[in-house]
């Protein structure tokens, strides 16, 4: 008889209802996660991050097209957390940060002409609007 019985796993049914990936969270979608959703009652806000590493009870895991669509309730606020593994897109600001940076240093003569005859006098750069600090407030070049 003990010849003549199958182990557990080879007697067992195959399952589709139990699966490695985790599912989105929305109802009728079986699309992969991507995101995990959490709420904070306390604060009215909506946190969207990366996916959790374990499934909580009090979470909802997002599929990207879900998680992107995501509102919040009128009077909530909903924070998007980065994923610290994907790539950063770099925003309107950024570019422009670096554009103004790439010009700057490409006028080291007007800058070094500045600081070496004029006994201490600092130069003024006719974009420069105001200054604080080490920051400024430069004119936009299209006006």
């Amino acid at each position: 008889m003990g010849e003549s019985r199958r182990g557990p796993l080879k007697s067992a049914v195959p399952s589709n209802v139990v699966s490695p990936v985790r599912r989105c969270s929305r109802t009728a979608c079986g699309r992969p996660a991507v995101a995990t959703l959490t709420y904070v009652y306390a604060d009215s806000t909506a946190v969207l991050g990366p996916l959790a590493t374990y499934a909580e009870p009090h979470c909802y895991d997002l599929c990207a097209e879900h998680s992107e669509r995501l509102t919040a309730p009128r009077g909530w606020e909903v924070v998007r957390l980065l994923d610290s593994s994907a790539p950063a897109r770099p925003s309107g600001d950024d570019l422009e940060a670096l554009a103004n940076a790439v010009r700057e240093a490409a006028r080291p003569q007007e800058r070094a002409a500045g600081a070496g005859g004029g006994g201490g006098a600092r130069t003024v750069d006719p974009m420069e609007v105001a200054r604080r600090g080490h920051l400024r407030v430069l004119r936009s070049p299209d006006n």
